[in-house]
């Protein structure tokens, strides 16, 4: 195996290792209950980081045996691939730029406002045809009974800093002055006129404000924030995966100037 041989199966191996974070961040992200509801949402990090996977894998093998077809095959599908990540990149930064939070004083937590974000997030993900699906499935998730285990008293929920889906699904808006009894349980609005969601509340377990726009805007807050996170694991292995493909196609030139040469020699002696 030659000098550029033994770099093009290092760099795979490399791009190999670099497929194993995003497949968690996919995975990572699949595991949110928010995610969880939206399929649209659930899997594409984690499929991304199996085909990364399975593609640096055939490039090695042709690195390492010399199987010309197998190293332009990868060379090809990872140019693909990385094409495939950035738009993946680009797309949700674009789409997750605008923040629909403010604060509320004398409360640890923020609300949200669901047309603070993007139009594509509130047409395709939030739409009312989606919706209902979305609520039932939030319905039976645990966000919010897990909040009476974590808060018993008022100054202790008031200070607490929930999660976006929490904060809009979970309890009434601020604005509408009702009453605390317990994380799930409100009473007595002073101003039901405030928002409408406010007469959108309900205290049955099974309805709370999964109907109002502000759970709709947690949800969005939700997908935000896990995104931006997941999106810094991914800038830096798409540098990486870049990175390593351009030094793989050198090699992978320079591999076949050396077998030409090879094939040159031979044909003199």
């Amino acid at each position: 195996m030659g000098v550029a041989n033994n770099i093009t199966a290092v760099l795979n191996f490399v791009a190999l290792l670099c497929s194993i974070p995003i497949i968690a961040a996919g995975i990572w992200l699949a595991s949110k209950p928010d995610n969880g509801c939206i399929n649209l949402f659930r899997w594409p990090v984690a499929l991304l980081g199996f085909l990364i996977l399975l593609v640096s894998l055939a490039g090695f093998v042709g690195a390492y045996w010399y199987k010309e077809t197998l190293l332009a095959f990868y060379l090809c599908c990872m140019a693909i691939l990385i094409g495939l990540l950035l738009f993946l990149l680009v797309f949700a930064f674009i789409v997750t730029r605008p923040d629909g939070s403010y604060d509320v004083p004398g409360r640890g937590y923020k609300e949200y406002r669901l047309d603070g974000y993007s139009s594509w997030l509130r047409n395709h993900i939030v739409d009312s045809k989606s919706w209902n699906k979305i609520r039932a499935c939030l319905a039976d998730t645990d966000v919010c009974p897990k909040l009476t285990q974590q808060y018993i008293t008022a100054d202790q929920f008031f200070a607490a800093h929930i999660s976006p889906l929490q904060s809009g699904c979970c309890k009434p808006p601020t604005i509408c002055g009702y009453t605390f009894v317990n994380p799930t349980l409100w009473t007595n609005p002073a101003n039901p006129s405030g928002d409408p969601d406010c007469y959108l509340w309900s205290n049955d377990q099974s309805q709370l404000c999964y109907n109002c726009n502000s759970c709709k805007a947690g949800l969005l807050g939700n997908l935000r924030r896990e995104w931006r996170k997941a999106n810094i694991i991914l800038i830096v292995a798409v540098v990486v995966l870049i990175w390593v493909y351009i030094i793989a196609c050198s090699a992978f030139r320079n591999a076949q100037t050396e077998d030409l040469f090879r094939h040159y020699k031979r044909g003199w002696t």
